[in-house]
């Protein structure tokens, strides 16, 4: 069994990608204690067919603790890999974190995938100091809420965001 210690994070590529390298970018820089161990450091996948995209990304899926999904203007339309990696995550009761690009600061139920709405989930803004906050303290609770039997979207309250400066 693969040691799960990843963050898997899913964007639509076409519009979104520069937003996940910001993430690496925070990941790397001094100033900033945010870090994740990214599930897509794992493989490369040289064939594009789809079912070898989808067999690497099952790879990745094996090791990964944290599923992080980057929601934009046109992420609630992508069927072919985001939603699968959503179906992929919820079907592995992996802890979800639903990043809005947009600056909102709970569920937007005009963007956020209408898998994901009703799921057990965090929603943020996009920011390294709540996203990290959300790293490190949404399994936790996640674990407990499922132990109790809860569902659907939660958001950290404006007091947590001051908390942390934003």
């Amino acid at each position: 069994m693969a040691y799960r210690n990843k963050v898997y994070v899913s964007m639509d590529a076409d519009h979104d990608l520069h937003y996940y390298y910001l993430m690496k970018a925070w990941r790397q820089n001094d100033n900033t204690s945010f870090n994740f161990y990214d599930a897509h450091d794992i493989n490369t996948i040289l064939d594009k067919s789809e079912e070898s995209i989808k067999r690497g990304l099952q790879e990745r899926f094996r090791n990964t603790k944290i599923f992080v999904l980057l929601v934009g203007e046109h992420t609630r339309y992508l069927y072919k890999y985001v939603r699968w990696e959503i179906q992929e995550a919820l079907k592995r009761e992996l802890p979800c974190i639903v990043v809005n690009l947009n600056g909102k600061r709970s569920m937007d139920s005009q963007r956020c995938p209408a898998i994901i709405r009703d799921e057990l989930a965090i929603h943020v803004s996009f920011n390294a100091k709540i996203l990290e906050y959300a790293l490190e303290n949404w399994p936790d609770f996640n674990q407990k809420a499922k132990r109790e039997g809860k569902t659907g979207a939660y958001y950290y309250s404006d007091e947590t965001y001051k908390k942390l400066g934003l």
